[in-house]
């Protein structure tokens, strides 16, 4: 008789069935993730244990162990940088270009230090943030060394995840095989390897909300916000009201930030030509949905920051920040 593998404890916790199943300890997702980090996992156990996840949906608990996990993993510099804002990009664009990340230029430039992190290719017609900086001619991070030598130097970094933790990128990637995203598809997003006091999150689906909240309640995180973003980015879909939840030093509210665009200027974009956002920090480009977007993004950021009071004042100084930019030259290029 075969010996039982260590990792299929943590199946058979949450795969017994309705009655008999329960979610994973912190410290049993730990533990299960430390495994699968280092390679002691079956492929077909792999499988298994993400597709039970994915049919129950995600708990707190295991999410902020399998954080601990993937910390505890990092390869981290010796000396880390002072950041302010943790910035997770892992959906991709497929409506309207990544206006996104000219708010977080502009912000940088402006003199907040930014983390980037995220994951592309693992949905097809899809535009992702690593195409659109190289688009823009500014190049990605190499490592986390690297990334913390770029913000120590700069205010702006970007790290793909297949840098951060190589194993989590090729559990998202099999997305193609499974046919379905994976928590990690949530969980990486909540990293936020630098200890950054400010994080964003973004949600397609409003039943994820929660558990982003109580994920970084459980870490500890200072201060943290997320709310219904464009495809699935961190970006403001200004023709609509949006909810914004923060969690701010143990302390959890909402607001709700009214629309600042007229539908009528917030249509798809059928041909997302990304040369467009040279154009738009040009101030070449000045389609209202393309301004509306970053400057509402902005306005979440700074809001979360503490840099403003309340959503029309944060409004007022994000259009201020983004109208103070240097049109002449794309930053970090």
């Amino acid at each position: 008789m075969a010996n039982e593998h260590p990792f299929a404890q943590y199946i058979r916790i949450i795969g017994k069935g309705p009655r008999l199943s329960r979610p994973l300890t912190r410290e049993e997702a730990h533990d299960a993730t430390t495994m699968i980090l280092k390679g002691e996992v079956d492929p077909v156990q792999l499988g298994a244990f993400l597709c039970i996840l994915r049919v129950r949906s995600e708990d707190p608990q295991e999410g902020a162990g399998f954080i601990d996990a993937v910390r505890d993993d990092l390869k981290l510099p010796s000396s880390l940088p002072s950041i302010d804002l943790d910035w997770p990009s892992y959906a991709g664009k497929a409506r309207q270009l990544p206006y996104y990340l000219l708010a977080a230029l502009a912000m940088a430039k402006s003199g907040i230090k930014i983390f980037m992190h995220g994951a592309a290719g693992h949905t097809e017609g899809r535009l992702y943030t690593e195409q659109s900086l190289e688009a823009l001619g500014i190049d990605q991070a190499k490592s986390l060394e690297d990334s913390a030598q770029k913000l120590k130097d700069g205010n702006f970094a970007y790290l793909p995840l297949k840098q951060i933790s190589p194993v989590l990128q090729e559990i998202i990637d099999l997305k193609a095989t499974l046919g379905v995203r994976t928590p990690v598809n949530t969980f990486a997003r909540m990293i936020n390897a630098f200890d950054a006091p400010n994080v964003m999150q973004c949600i397609t689906h409003a039943a994820y909300r929660e558990i982003h909240r109580d994920c970084a309640d459980l870490l500890g995180q200072k201060r943290m916000c997320v709310f219904k973003g464009e495809g699935g980015e961190i970006e403001r879909r200004a023709a609509k009201p949006v909810n914004v939840q923060y969690l701010i030093n143990g302390e959890r509210f909402d607001e709700e930030w009214p629309a600042v665009l007229e539908a009528e200027h917030a249509a798809h974009d059928t041909e997302m030509d990304i040369s467009r956002l040279k154009d738009i920090w040009a101030g070449k480009d000045t389609h209202p949905y393309a301004i509306s977007a970053i400057t509402g993004t902005i306005a979440i950021a700074l809001r979360l920051m503490d840099k403003a009071s309340n959503p029309a004042q944060a409004q007022e100084e994000a259009e201020k920040l983004w109208g103070a930019r240097n049109m002449d030259k794309i930053p970090y290029a």
